[in-house]
Order: C-alpha cells, then structure tokens, then sequence
C-alpha cells in the first residue's frame, strides 16, 4: 500500500497441544531456522525466536498487510506439518488453540529479545504457566481460565 508507514512490534506466545516439554531440543534450532523462513516469506521481521519444551516466543516486526490470526494459523500449520514429516516425535504433534499477542514500543525491543533469548535462565525460577499469567496480567488482558492453555499438571 502506497503511504502506509507502520512501527509494530509484537511477542507472540503459543504452546503445544495438551502436552508438556514435547517440542525436541535437539531439534530446536532446526525449528527456529523454519519459522523464520515462514515469518519472513510473510514479510514480518524476525526480532527473537525461542521454543522451548513446552512453549514458544516470538518476536517480530509486524506487517498489516497480513493479519494476525492467518500468521500464527501459518506458523503453527507449517511447524506442525514440519515436525510431523521429519518424525521428530511418537503420534501425530500440534499446537493448542489461541496464542498470546502483546506490543511493545520501539524503546522496549532490546528487553525483549533478551528476556526470550535468555528464556531457559528464566524458567529456572518460573513454570510457563506462571510466566504466561504474569504476561496476561502484566498487560491487563481479561481471560477465562476455561479458555487458556490445558496445562498439564505434574
């Protein structure tokens, strides 16, 4: 679009489908590598990738142009077909419904790629649960706790 100029940044966070630590590490970069190419044949700037066993964050530099919903539907249908393909687990791997969105101003983009760069550090002292609440709460989004994640319980 001619004379659109836009500055949005957003960290997205998703989670795999009923289960906990599932998403392999040693395939992890692999992984992070695909989801890039996604993000960027889509025209959005990769800022900070980072799946962890049992969530993901992504940071990026969002376009309009596109809408939220049809990317993550994107990400999450690619990756799962991906890892599905290369059997890099038993069954048959998908990610939950909904995800996490939450902005940032441009003076806070070098916090965030840290606090996802630095997420194995961080779970030392905090569960996904826990952090994804805080998030929840941290940018005052109303949720039902029936519509969040189905959090495995130990």
């Amino acid at each position: 679009m001619a004379n659109t100029y836009t500055q949005i940044y957003l960290q997205l966070v998703f989670s795999p489908f009923g289960r906990e630590n599932v998403i392999p590490k040693k395939h992890k970069e692999e992984l992070q590598k695909f989801t890039t190419g996604i993000i960027q044949n889509r025209n959005h700037k990769l800022l900070a990738i980072n799946y962890m066993p049992d969530h993901s964050h992504l940071f990026i530099g969002y376009n309009p142009t596109q809408s939220l919903p049809d990317l993550l539907r994107d990400i999450k249908a690619c990756t799962s077909k991906f890892i599905n393909e290369n059997k890099w687990m038993p069954g048959n791997f998908q990610w939950q419904k909904g995800y996490g969105a939450f902005s940032y101003s441009r003076s806070q983009i070098d916090n965030v790629i840290k606090y996802i760069i630095n997420q194995e550090e961080h779970h030392k002292k905090a569960s996904f649960k826990e952090e994804y609440l805080k998030l929840l709460l941290k940018f005052e989004v109303e949720y039902d706790n029936r519509y969040l994640f189905d959090w495995i319980i130990p």
